[in-house]
């Protein structure tokens, strides 16, 4: 028995006849997460402008303060508190502009007052700032009324991010906000991990690519461009090696030449036990590859282990070769692993218990994943499931914007119960 089958039939409720999903995902998380990956140690240096989309490889400490300077929050007058007393109006003396990248050059002494707009630093002497909508102005003189606090519309320097203080954490997705959150820091170059290096192929003889032409019994592959897609997401730099016939000889050659030079394999079709399905053979003469029927729907049969070639090694992934199930197994298995690999944080799919519109068919035993689509009811959120749920009916993944997730041990739904939903931001 493989070290990996060893460590997986430790797991409690394991059954690879027919695996419960939180199992088989908690066993590829931990088989992951307990090998030494590369990628989690290796950086590279890149710049700003081409780092969106990337994961650091480590934390981002503040070089400044944030904002740099004491500022103001609103366009108004910078004041001295000291010249507000409580419960009383007060007159000031215009004495200058504070404008932003412009500052008052003097200081704001007892009496007087700057003009000052929104983030224009704060004039020496002033500590407040009175909005422009509340003073009366006279040649001059500016009429303050009574109510004032001091320190009101007054940013503090450092109040965002202190210098020396965490800005991002290692592991983190630089996204529109991080990105302009670094640059914001003045840094023009981060250390980032290399993107994993991902080869993805299908396997089959009635598969056509697109724009080839078609024939009696086949249909065109549509998996390795859903999974491309949410590689995408995820950051790979992803290798599209086609459409696989079914030779066990070339099935060989093209896992042996992905594994020499990636981190992660993911095929799709092929993986069952039917007389034509030569590549779970060809997985286990190449490496230790768990071949598993899982506890779902859709996508009963899933394959995960590691092969070898050439003193390398990559992470293999076997998915179903029916779209919808193709794409689902990808969600809840691989996603979550290549995250790992990543070393990346804080990205998990939002989930969440809404009510839905309709009633659904389920069987206790099994972990169920239907395409629904949330929308708004009155101040709450409802979802309705797609009204077709057949694992080849990618339609139904393409108007998706969440899963429906029916847990293992539930029965029917009525409508109006609460059930869980997995959002499918930043995956489809």
């Amino acid at each position: 028995m493989s070290s990996l089958a060893s460590f997986a039939g430790k797991q409690p409720g394991y059954d690879a006849a027919n695996l419960p999903v939180d199992i088989a995902r908690a066993v590829i998380l931990s088989a992951v997460e307990q090998a030494d990956s590369p990628s989690r140690h290796e950086h590279e240096c890149v710049a700003l402008t081409d780092a969106l989309d990337r994961i650091l490889a480590c934390d981002i400490l503040s070089p400044i303060d944030v904002p740099a300077h004491d500022n103001s929050a609103m366009d108004g007058y910078a004041v001295r508190s000291a010249d507000l007393p409580a419960g009383q109006p007060t007159v000031l003396r215009e004495v200058g502009v504070a404008l932003a990248g412009r500052p008052f050059q003097g200081t704001v002494a007892a009496g007087e007052c700057v003009r000052i707009m929104t983030g224009a630093v704060m004039p020496a002497g002033s500590d407040t700032v009175v909005i422009r909508e509340l003073v009366q102005i006279d040649a001059g003189n500016i009429a303050i009324p009574a109510g004032q606090r001091a320190g009101t519309n007054r940013r503090r320097a450092g109040d965002d991010l202190a210098r020396g203080s965490l800005a991002l954490p290692a592991g983190a997705r630089i996204g529109a906000a991080q990105w302009g959150l670094i640059a914001s820091l003045g840094l023009a170059h981060v250390d980032v991990r290399p993107p994993l290096r991902v080869a993805v192929f299908s396997t089959g003889d009635e598969l056509r690519d697109a724009g080839q032409g078609t024939r009696e019994g086949a249909h065109f592959d549509s998996n390795r461009y859903s999974l491309r897609g949410m590689l995408a997401h995820l950051g790979c730099a992803t290798t599209d090696l086609g459409i696989v016939p079914d030779e066990a000889g070339a099935i060989e050659d093209t896992l042996r030449d992905s594994a020499a030079g990636h981190d992660v394999i993911i095929t799709s079709g092929g993986i069952s036990e039917g007389e034509a399905d030569l590549t779970a053979p060809m997985m286990r003469r190449l490496g230790e590859v768990l071949h598993w029927k899982l506890a779902m729907r859709p996508g009963r049969p899933f394959a995960f282990g590691r092969i070898a070639s050439k003193s390398q090694s990559a992470w293999l992934f076997g998915l179903p070769g029916n779209p919808v199930a193709a794409m689902i197994a990808f969600i809840q298995f691989v996603r979550p692993a290549i995250l790992s690999l990543n070393g990346q944080i804080d990205d998990a799919l939002p989930s969440f218990a809404v009510p839905v519109t309709t009633s659904m068919r389920k069987k206790p035993g099994r972990t169920e994943f239907a395409r629904g689509r949330l929308s708004t009811r009155g101040t709450g959120l409802q979802v309705t499931p797609d009204d077709n749920q057949g694992s080849s009916v990618l339609r139904s993944m393409a108007t998706a914007n969440c899963l429906i997730v029916l847990e293992h041990a539930r029965g029917d739904v009525s409508g109006g119960e609460t059930v869980t939903v997995q959002t499918l931001v930043r995956v489809v």
